[in-house]
């Protein structure tokens, strides 16, 4: 018997979505003018930009998200979590990261995404 997905469940599953699941995944499940905010060179990124830039556009080929924090009011959920993600030929990543979850209608979309690596 499978029990249902609580809402906090699948804001995780697109949070680990966005990393994982392709460029043209992650930009369905983004406002058109969300801001992001990644370490130099790529730096403040809003709307198309995002898109724009190679090393965002690029995913990951796992992630693994401890210390896991979500707040939830009505239709907006904040993420904050520590990443540690791998893609080919790059040594692993690590950072602190925060996402900004806005609900439209019935859908889940990502407004703001924020990493901090760490030394």
């Amino acid at each position: 018997m499978t029990q249902k997905q609580t809402v906090a469940d699948q804001i995780w599953d697109l949070e680990e979505q966005f990393w994982t699941g392709g460029a043209q995944s992650a930009r369905a499940m983004t406002a058109k003018d969300a801001v992001f905010i990644f370490p130099f060179p790529a730096g403040i990124l809003r709307g198309t930009a995002v898109w724009q830039s190679l090393d965002v556009a690029q995913r990951w080929r796992s992630v693994l998200m401890d210390d896991r924090t979500l707040s939830r009011k009505d239709g907006i959920a904040v993420l904050a979590y520590q990443v540690s993600a791998e893609r080919d030929d790059a040594p692993i990543y690590e950072a602190l990261c925060s996402s900004t979850y806005l609900k439209d209608d019935t859908t889940w979309l990502r407004l703001s995404h924020q990493q901090t690596p760490l030394p």
